[in-house]
This record gives structure tokens, sequence and C-alpha cells, in this order.
């Protein structure tokens, strides 16, 4: 599925998943979902209003992880593009969407730039 980063102002707050999201993959019942960011799994909270008017996902380590992944400095002002993969009855693998004509590795961009100089 894909999910926006959400912004308040400048700065990353969250993930926006959508109500059509939320209803298709997110089952009432669940309180909490796992998220994988690359090697880190986190758990984070579900709010009631997840499933009304509210369809986001808060949590200080997701929002540093959205945060990280936003190195471009000019794009910080657009909402940036994840796929939400469900990889288990409550967990997901998050993943930087790739922009149109780019392809995604799995090594980072910064492990990217590191190799140049060896």
């Amino acid at each position: 599925m894909r999910v926006k980063a959400l912004r308040v102002g400048s700065e990353v707050s969250g993930l926006h998943v959508g109500q059509s999201n939320v209803r298709r993959y997110f089952p009432r019942n669940i309180k909490e979902i796992e998220l994988q960011l690359d090697h880190l799994r986190i758990e984070c909270g579900l709010t009631p209003d997840f499933w009304r008017s509210e369809p986001e996902i808060h949590d200080p380590r997701l929002r540093l992880w959205l945060e990280s992944k936003n190195h471009t400095g000019k794009a910080c002002r657009r909402s940036i593009p994840f796929t939400m993969i469900p990889s288990g009855e409550r967990s997901f693998k998050l993943e930087l969407m790739a922009r149109k004509g780019e392809h995604r590795s799995r090594h980072s961009a910064s492990f990217a730039s590191e190799a140049r100089f060896v």
C-alpha cells in the first residue's frame, strides 16, 4: 500500500495511511502494529481515531526514521511517499518508494556515496 510521511509545518510528525488503506489492511480489534524500518522493528500503538478520522501512525522512533529518509533538502516541503508491505497479521515493512525513473537499491544513499570514495 502507498502511504506518506505526515508533515506539520516543515517537520515530519508521523505516517499518513489513508482511510481506504485502514479499511482494507487494519482490523478494528488490533491496538498496535509492528513496523520494520530497515533493520529496526518497532511497535506502534493505534488510537481509536485511527479508524475514524485520523488514519495516522505517530511514534517518536518512526518520526526519526522518516526524517532520516528525507535527505534531499528541498523535498522536505512535499509529502514523501513510502510503501507499507504487509508481512504478518499485524506487521508491516516500511520502505521509501522509488521516484519515477529511479531504481531503489538495498543500500542506503550514504553507503553508495561512501563507496565512491574508497
